[in-house]
């Protein structure tokens, strides 16, 4: 398998050769990668330039066997310019694990489609995440117990800025 990978930040070459890629680039190269891969995977927080980042026009740049996997925010992807494409075989399909609105409406076409697969925001919870998440979690309370500044921090006002 060929990987590449875009970042907003600058992707070090060790991190090239560590993960294998064969082409590491920035936002800008979005259209170029949705039109060279088989299968995309998202991986981005939501965020005012990653909104619908997948819409009518990105969806269109895509290969006809290509599938489309959202792990990552529902709002990333334009649901409603997306069930055309996958309705009409534009692409061959997407393994959704958010979406738009959660919880899903059952009712959702995209839903109803033999080429989606969708879950119930689901696919991080795994025994190993659980543990790395439990070991972060008692790591921050050693550090606050001890008067440090803990790994990171919620920003309580970040629902706001919607």
């Amino acid at each position: 398998m060929r990987v590449s990978a875009i970042d907003v930040r600058p992707i070090l070459a060790s991190e090239k050769a560590e993960y294998g890629l064969e082409f590491a680039g920035t936002p800008q190269d979005l259209d170029r990668l949705l039109g060279e891969s088989d299968y995309v995977s998202l991986h981005v927080p939501l965020s005012p330039e990653t909104r619908q980042m997948i819409n009518a026009r990105t969806l269109r740049l895509m290969k006809p066997a290509a599938r489309l996997i959202n792990v990552a925010r529902g709002p990333l992807i334009e649901e409603q310019a997306l069930e055309t494409p996958l309705r009409e075989g534009w692409i061959a399909g997407a393994g959704l694990d958010v979406f738009e609105s959660e919880p899903v409406n059952p009712e959702s076409p995209l839903l109803k489609l033999s080429n989606v697969i969708g879950l119930p925001h689901v696919a991080g919870t795994t025994y190993q995440v659980s543990r790395r998440r439990a070991a972060f979690a008692a790591e921050n309370l050693d550090l606050i117990a001890a008067g440090k500044e803990p790994l990171s921090r919620v920003d309580n006002n970040a629902a706001s800025r919607k």
